[in-house]
């Protein structure tokens, strides 16, 4: 906080006092000036600037040099609060339309689950917990019973034991069930609700727990301990092996040996086709400009439109299981991203900037003094031509707030090829 009783003002010191306002008012215009538009920075000479001009005004007001700090100073502070953009309703459509395609496949969902329930109704386990006590029964009293186990927390509860890989569910006074899931009858369904998250849901990124109808398969004798020392003292468990998994009000997921994966989820042949009524872009021209192409990539994450996503994307950073798997997972952070910091992102196309990084760069004024065969030699001596381009977005969040420092994406474009995005890892 400035102490005005360091800074005070007569006749005889006005123009030195308005010097060093002008100083402290010098850096904190820079500052805001790095910030470029961000919101929540702190600006360390703020303080001393603001104060200051303030007693200077309140001293001489009808100075010209103080109203011309007072008129900086006020562009300073409403640069520092961050640029505001007016937040049209196309730009937040897209969880609109999430949330109307999530509500479909709850329905169907829960349809699904209940139907299980009732198929496998004859061959359930009368009571869940307390279970079974081994005291009192033997494997063959409930081997192929079925049980629905709610509240199934993955991966939290999940640990691997001498004969497998588990999550346990219940407490060593009710008695416990190992779910097992090194097998496909677990990997399947849960790949199946990994893509569905990745195609439609971002919000189970959230969810924790599960619910898991399944079979009594055998006892096991494990420590359900997921660290390495193993402290916890091991105990007796019905082991099950999964049927389906649920998470209410999202997604069911079932194992499936004959589909294209080992586990499906309900409905989702039918994904493409309700998404596709939903995407603002379906393919990147071949004409796109760097600005465009930024733009389709944002859409692309936006509405969940992964092969447009992987097409905006540098060949070049794409082509190994590895470079696939990572950006998968980026793509996993942009989706958080777009719905847990901001909604939409501005290309600010006046900031662009294009270069040639190998080969003959013919867009200089270099070409003006060569006629066309000295210029065809220097092109077919130089090599093909690589270009880069440098597109400067600003994210803002649902109330048309920028967030951050404006982010640079780089492009790239190869001869007479259109371009891709190289750095699609870079936040919005």
């Amino acid at each position: 906080m400035f102490d005005s009783s360091v800074f005070q003002v007569n006749e005889s010191n006005l123009s030195s006092r308005i010097a060093q306002a002008t100083h402290y008012l010098e850096e904190y215009e820079k500052e805001v000036a790095r910030a470029q538009g961000a919101s929540g920075v702190t600006f360390r000479n703020k303080e001393d600037a603001l104060g200051r001009i303030k007693v200077l005004v309140e001293f001489a007001p009808e100075d010209d040099r103080v109203k011309d700090l007072f008129a900086r100073a006020k562009a300073c502070v409403k640069g520092g609060a961050g640029n505001i953009s007016t937040v049209d309703p196309a730009m937040t459509v897209y969880l609109e339309n999430e949330e109307n395609i999530r509500k479909h496949f709850a329905q169907v969902s829960e349809a699904a689950w209940n139907k299980v329930l009732e198929e496998h109704k004859a061959d359930m386990l009368e009571k869940v917990f307390p279970a079974p006590d081994f005291s009192e029964y033997v494997l063959e009293d409930v081997q192929g019973k079925i049980v629905v186990l709610d509240s199934v927390r993955y991966p939290d509860n999940q640990f691997l034991g001498t004969s497998g890989e588990y999550v346990w569910t219940g407490t060593r006074s009710d008695g416990m069930y190992f779910v097992r899931i090194d097998s496909r009858k677990w990997l399947g369904p849960y790949e199946a609700v990994k893509r569905y998250r990745r195609q439609v849901d971002t919000t189970l990124l959230e969810v924790k727990e599960w619910s898991v109808i399944g079979k009594i398969t055998d006892i096991a004798c494990e420590c359900p301990d997921a660290s390495e020392n193993k402290l916890s003292a091991p105990v007796m468990a019905w082991e099950v092996e999964p049927i389906a998994l649920y998470v209410p009000g999202h997604i069911m997921a079932i194992y499936d040996a004959d589909g294209e994966h080992t586990g499906k989820f309900i409905d989702e042949e039918k994904v493409a086709e309700l998404k596709d009524a939903c995407y603002t872009v379906k393919e990147v021209p071949a004409d796109v400009t760097p600005e465009r192409l930024v733009e389709i990539f944002m859409y692309a994450i936006k509405e969940k439109n992964y092969p447009l996503y992987v097409d905006c994307i540098d060949p070049e950073r794409r082509k190994s299981p590895i470079q696939m798997d990572l950006l998968n997972y980026h793509w996993d952070l942009h989706q958080e991203r777009f719905h847990g910091e901001y909604i939409h992102a501005n290309v600010n196309a006046d900031k662009t900037q294009i270069k040639v990084t190998k080969g003959y760069d013919d867009s200089g004024v270099d070409t003006f003094f060569l006629d066309e065969e000295e210029l065809a030699k220097l092109k077919a001596a130089a090599g093909e031509k690589e270009e880069e381009a440098i597109v400067q977005t600003a994210a803002i969040d649902k109330n048309g707030k920028q967030l951050g420092s404006p982010a640079n994406h780089i492009l790239k474009r190869v001869g007479d090829g259109r371009w891709y995005v190289s750095t699609y890892e870079v936040r919005f």
